[in-house]
């Protein structure tokens, strides 16, 4: 772990918080016609304040018997015992590789040799850990854990001998099964399934949520939703485009309304945030408008894990450099449940949708490669082919058009152990929608904090299909979102956002950095110490002679 604090006259450190006065930079533009721009930039004067207390975090799986669900939780289950075992490779340990808060970086300037300093990602602020979050849920399969996890041929057998006397205690409760909404060959899984009207199903998954927050002496609960995709929703006037409309028709229990939309109504009335990892259309205007009036966050839809990760940066990148994709062609399959329910058509629609419309923020960015508007062909296929498992082959190709009528195309294969990429975006999205709820800010004009909108599009680096506020652009393009997360962190303790200028290495001014006055104070007094410990590179710039983290 490294303790990071910051020596500035605009950060204080309590027992409870960390304030930051911070300078919040943009610009506005006004256009007149096609020739005609005018930049102004702006300056916003903020206070951020960021409850240091880290809750009792508990996390109820909607699908905890399913690959996803079973492999997360062995996963925290595994760290938390420091598990090893042994496969025909060698001795392997428990990590959390592929988790953007565990097991990534973010620099937080140049030391005293000029070299970059990093740090792990989870100590820029103080938050919650993986191995310390409690874990229950609820699934259609009575299955326990423990067999849950041999189900879903995802680790590694000695493994999974290991694990299972932590795991068959385990038992998911009841979950709402309503057969029009997955494909039909879920039916023989469906052992343990609520019944009643829907309104009543509603009131038991609330009180499922109080009595784990009750028994495990719980500070906060969060659902996610990890279970089958559904099909669509119906969006109508009438049946859900209200939160009156909704309630009423949960109340006439009305036919259209789905599973994942009821156990968020749950949740939202409950006062949890709600997190979609699936891609239908769970968020109809009605639930979205009842999180806002409850002021309760919710997010998604859909984990942004292989091949969408990668196309959201290749794309970027093809654009950002002049180049013009025209055909973008994804296949892939697959052999584990998430396959085989998604080989029914209207499930494989709801996949089809969250993973074609990824592109185009990118497209949109540039006018000068598309003036008229038109997207690149693109064409995604899902297959299942059971004998695969969990282990995803996909296939992509792209094609597009260079300088003078010459044409690039670019060809991956890519295979993947496809829970055990969801499995630390689940711990990311958690985690970091904990961090947000505690996170609040305040403009100079302001006298109250507020926290973010309900719908928390700061998530959207995690998702395919970005859940966001009613009239904010949709951003896809990977390494934009990461800096939208890393940034709004910096400025909770009153770091500058990370702009790769690194002007001290690139002009000729002398002790640029030293000569330089700290944000606020008209003389130099920025002094970054680094010290070696055993757990690597600690960084401490104290403040007001109050520790950190």
């Amino acid at each position: 772990m490294t303790s990071l604090t910051i020596e500035s006259p605009n950060v204080r450190y309590t027992k409870d918080f960390i304030e930051s006065n911070y300078t919040y930079q943009t610009s506005t533009v006004e256009k007149n016609g096609d020739s005609s721009i005018k930049v102004t930039p702006v300056d916003v004067k903020m206070t951020f304040r960021t409850d240091r207390r880290t809750p009792r975090l508990g996390v109820m799986l909607v699908g905890w018997g399913g690959n996803n669900g079973s492999t997360v939780t062995a996963a925290v289950l595994a760290n938390k015992h420091q598990l090893t075992w042994h496969t025909k490779e060698g001795v392997k340990k428990a990590n959390y590789f592929g988790s953007l808060t565990q097991a990534s970086t973010l620099n937080v300037g140049s030391g005293p040799d000029e070299e970059d300093v990093y740090i792990p990602f989870c100590d820029i602020l103080p938050m919650v850990k993986p191995n310390e979050i409690v874990f229950d849920g609820w699934d259609i399969s009575s299955m326990n854990l423990a067999d849950a996890m041999e189900r879903a041929q995802v680790l590694d057998w000695s493994l999974q001998q290991k694990l299972r006397t932590h795991m068959e205690n385990l038992k998911p409760r009841p979950s709402i099964y309503i057969p029009d909404f997955i494909a039909a060959n879920q039916k023989d899984r469906a052992d343990n399934v609520m019944t009643g009207t829907k309104e009543e199903m509603i009131e038991k998954i609330r009180a499922d949520i109080k009595d784990f927050k009750s028994k495990k002496e719980l500070d906060d609960v969060i659902v996610l939703w990890t279970a089958n995709t559904e099909r669509f929703s119906a969006v109508e006037v009438g049946l859900n485009d209200t939160v009156e409309v909704l309630l009423r028709s949960v109340k006439k229990n009305a036919a259209e309304i789905s599973p994942s939309t009821l156990f968020g109504i749950a949740s939202v009335l409950e006062g949890c945030s709600y997190i979609n990892g699936s891609p239908q259309n769970t968020f109809v205007p009605g639930l979205i408008e009842l999180a806002q009036s409850r002021g309760v966050l919710i997010a998604g839809d859909d984990f942004k894990s292989g091949q969408t990760k990668l196309k959201s940066v290749l794309v970027d990148f093809l654009v950002s450099a002049g180049i013009k994709p025209v055909s973008i062609v994804s296949y892939n399959h697959l052999g584990n449940n998430d396959g085989m329910n998604l080989s029914a058509p209207q499930q494989f629609r709801s996949k089809e949708i969250t993973k074609t419309n990824v592109v185009d923020d990118m497209v949109e960015s540039n006018p000068i490669l598309y003036p008229t508007g038109r997207k690149p062909d693109h064409c995604v296929v899902i297959k299942y082919v059971p004998y695969v498992g969990d282990s995803k082959r996909a296939m992509d190709e792209y094609t597009s058009e260079l300088m003078m009528g010459g044409l690039n195309t670019i060809s991956i294969h890519n295979t993947c152990e496809d829970s055990l990429l969801a499995s630390p975006i689940i711990l990311d999205l958690v985690i970091l929608a904990d961090m947000c709820k505690r996170i609040s800010f305040k403009s100079e004009s302001q006298t109250s904090y507020q926290g973010f909108h309900s719908v928390l599009s700061v998530l959207s680096y995690l998702c395919k299909a970005p859940l966001v506020p009613p009239g904010t652009p949709v951003v896809n393009a990977l390494f934009k979102q990461r800096a939208c997360i890393e940034n709004i962190f910096r400025a909770c303790v009153g770091l500058p956002p990370q702009n790769y200028m690194a002007l001290e290495h690139k002009i000729n001014i002398p002790n640029l950095l030293s000569n330089a006055p700290c944000q606020g104070s008209t003389k130099s007094s920025f002094n970054l110490k680094t010290r070696k410990s055993s757990n690597g590179i600690s960084v401490s710039n104290t403040a007001n002679g109050v520790n950190g983290h």
